[in-house]
């Protein structure tokens, strides 16, 4: 199998496996308010740890801190201009109210962003040469994928979205790994300058959906403290697995 091939099987795959995340919800139908709030909160602690401790840390030591800085003021500045276009437009979701539509249109849009530096980061990282690397990259995203598409399903779920609709969207938001890891592979030496920005691009949306969106939501439903504790059991449980997988 051509490197090109190789490339373009293991972004398909490791977008496939953010499907995975939605496993556990399973086991559990629409939840009461309190545990939706709960929910939330946890979702939001998980992409904190993703955007902070895995695409700004790894950013930083790629490109300096200058780059990072620039992309997560306009990764956040892209997400402010989102929210505006969604909030005027109509949106229907299933059997969620218009208000729960636009913030799960948020969600996916911003983990969708999230996912193309992971792409590229996938294809630049079969174009140093090291087959090995490219394929340890790749299988490190896929597994990191698995709790991100859970951040990404447990809000939809809470608000009783089907199991196989959480899936798909779940896939839907890595969608750009396939995408952009073939271009990134084929003009690797363009993608890696670009690569910092990138990644603080999509930390930056992350975070800004999360303070704006998550945490309120989780207030309007919880205490303070149980707000604050789901935050912490997400960010905890997200950087355990990304530091175990050496990401």
């Amino acid at each position: 199998m051509s490197v090109f091939w190789q490339v373009l099987l293991v972004a398909v795959v490791s977008d496939l496996a953010t499907g995975l995340g939605v496993i556990p919800l399973a086991f559990t139908n629409r939840l009461a308010p309190r545990w939706e709030g709960l929910a939330s909160a946890v979702a939001g602690g998980m992409m904190l740890s993703a955007s902070l401790f895995t695409l700004a840390d790894k950013a930083i030591r790629i490109g300096g801190v200058w780059p990072v800085a620039f992309g997560l003021l306009a990764g956040s500045a892209f997400f402010t201009l989102t929210a505006w276009l969604v909030a005027r437009g109509d949106w229907k979701i299933q059997d969620l109210t218009s208000a729960d539509s636009k913030r799960a249109v948020l969600i996916l849009v911003a983990m969708f962003v999230h996912s193309i530096p992971e792409g590229v980061a996938i294809g630049v990282g079969f174009g140093t040469g090291e087959l090995s690397f490219g394929l340890l990259l790749g299988l490190a995203i896929g597994i990191h994928n698995i709790p991100e598409g859970a951040a990404v399903s447990l809000p939809l779920r809470a608000k009783g979205v089907g199991l196989w609709a959480c899936a798909g969207y779940a896939i839907l938001t890595s969608l750009p790994q396939p995408v952009f890891a073939v271009p990134a592979y084929l003009l690797v030496e363009t993608f890696k300058p670009l690569l910092p920005i990138g990644l603080g691009f999509a930390g930056g949306a992350m975070v800004f959906l999360v303070a704006a969106e998550l945490i309120p939501e989780s207030l309007e439903r919880c205490s303070r403290y149980e707000t604050a504790w789901g935050v912490m059991v997400g960010l905890l449980v997200m950087l355990l697995i990304t530091s175990s997988l050496g990401i």
